[in-house]
């Protein structure tokens, strides 16, 4: 559970797969990171030096200090050697916003087992793949390709769906409905319902 709420509440925070292109999500996730408060920002991504005017590491493991959340916004066959690269800088949790796994047929299934086995080998926490990510507006924290935050407020929606996710999320948008948190689990390979109600339980 310690690792899952460094995960939701992260001071050092770090984006692999970062872009400057309009339409990506690592280009969507670096704005809705670069308005977070209180938190340290890294940016990752081998094919470039800056992101936006902001410094661009070559890997994870050149990153400065400890990281508490690491997001994943690259292609799905690159995201088992990132996730080892998470868990041998010693990386408390990954969300992976990344598509294309067992929702695509057997390839992205294996893709899924090898991402289960790298992450009990290090025993880092795992949100996706195939997920929206996180956002709590009461702790001015987004990680979530979705642009816009909804208004802080009392009510947490937790989803494995997307597209529900995505439909509340405009919804609460439109009419200001205020959320303490939403979070979509996607294909759930480690973090599930039961982690989310615990972590809020206790929040």
């Amino acid at each position: 559970m310690d690792n899952i709420r460094k995960m939701f509440d992260p001071q050092t925070v770090a984006l692999i797969g970062a872009s400057e292109r309009e339409g990506s999500p690592g280009r969507a996730i670096i704005e809705n990171l670069l308005a977070c408060r209180d938190r340290k920002i890294y940016f990752v991504n081998p094919n470039r030096k800056t992101v936006l005017n902001q410094n661009c590491h070559a890997s994870i493991a050149e990153v400065p200090e400890h990281i508490d959340l690491a997001v994943i916004a690259t292609p799905a066959n690159t995201v088992p050697r990132l996730v080892e690269a998470c868990g041998q800088a010693g990386v408390d949790g990954v969300i992976i916003i990344s598509e294309g796994f067992r929702e695509t047929g057997e390839e992205g299934r294996k893709l899924e087992e090898e991402i289960v086995r790298i992450r009990r080998k290090y025993r880092i926490r795992i949100l996706g793949p195939n997920c929206m990510g996180i956002i709590r507006p009461n702790a001015g924290f987004c990680a979530t390709h979705l642009s816009g935050v909804p208004d802080a407020g009392k009510v947490a929606l937790l989803t494995q769906s997307n597209a529900f996710g995505k439909a509340l999320f405009d919804w609460g948008l439109k009419t200001h409905i205020g959320f303490s948190m939403l979070a979509s689990l996607g294909s759930a390979i480690d973090i599930d319902f039961g982690d989310l109600i615990d972590y809020l339980g206790n929040d």
